[in-house]
């Protein structure tokens, strides 16, 4: 089981990246866009989101990629409501190792890094 400190770890090991207790995100010019955070579930109808430390939701590529996620491991990804139309697909960390966490986190930073910073990254890379 992966917890929150390995998605820190991890999301601060990608470039220009910052993290805080929600989550991390990536600065693109002058703004910080996030690309993991922690899930804030709707316990309560009447009442506000609070943090769920199980859940993590991290951004997608797109809607196609997210939906293929849902479908391929139901039981690891999900989504909800307040999700819909958006491109972020919910984690189970119970359910997923470090290596696929790895790999989603950084297919989230690309989405929202400067394109010559993941250039630069993908040329360091084996």
């Amino acid at each position: 089981m992966v917890t929150l400190e390995d998605v820190r770890r991890i999301g601060l090991s990608l470039p220009e990246t910052t993290a805080d207790e929600d989550g991390v995100g990536v600065r693109n010019g002058e703004k910080v866009r996030g690309f993991a955070w922690r899930w804030k579930e709707r316990v309560d109808p009447k009442k506000g989101r609070v943090p769920n430390p199980n859940v993590l939701a991290v951004r997608t590529p797109g809607l196609e990629e997210k939906e293929l996620l849902i479908q391929s491991e139901p039981s690891k990804f999900f989504t909800e409501a307040h999700y819909n139309n958006y491109p972020a697909v919910l984690v189970r960390l119970a359910e997923i190792d470090a290596d696929e966490l790895e790999e989603l986190l950084i297919d989230g930073w690309r989405c929202l890094a400067p394109k010559a910073v993941v250039k630069r990254f993908d040329a360091s890379r084996p």
